[in-house]
């Protein structure tokens, strides 16, 4: 996997040049023509903390666009909405995190994926670089309130 090296600051991450992002800090990979995986960036797991829990209210196969809540995740620091990045169908939510919910902090790129939906991208949607972009616009925002 091709990644792009980030760091601002005190943080660091690498970035899978081939996935696709969201300025809410999701990421999305394709897996299969139309399947699309979701999950929390690394940036988004720093500020939510260790994950503890997470649900969805989609059901399998429901019809899904962008912006649309699909469940909620909960970290020790916050507790956040879910969001659909894709329009299309929703395929499920990662098995895996029923019984390990902390790959979502220890393999936040891969194995702790959240949902996966079958269908095409929001058009907002950004690749590595212009995630860049973002990640540099809030921690420069939060640099000027001296959070880190």
């Amino acid at each position: 996997m091709n990644c792009l090296e980030y760091k601002r600051a005190c943080f660091t991450a690498r970035l899978p040049t081939d996935y696709l992002y969201s300025a809410s800090h999701f990421w999305l990979a394709r897996r299969e023509k139309e399947l699309w995986r979701i999950g929390l960036t690394k940036f988004a797991t720093r500020m939510l903390g260790e994950m503890v829990d997470h649900g969805f209210g989609a059901e399998l196969d429901a019809p899904v666009s962008p912006g649309q809540v699909l469940g909620w995740v909960e970290g020790f620091k916050a507790i956040s909405d879910l969001y659909c990045l894709v329009e299309g169908r929703f395929a499920g939510g990662n098995p895996a995190l029923q019984t390990d919910i902390t790959l979502v902090n220890r393999d936040p790129h891969d194995a702790g994926w959240l949902y996966a939906v079958r269908g095409r991208p929001d058009a907002k949607c950004v690749g590595a670089e212009g995630y860049v972009q973002i990640l540099d616009q809030v921690i420069g925002r939060m640099l000027g309130k001296k959070v880190c």
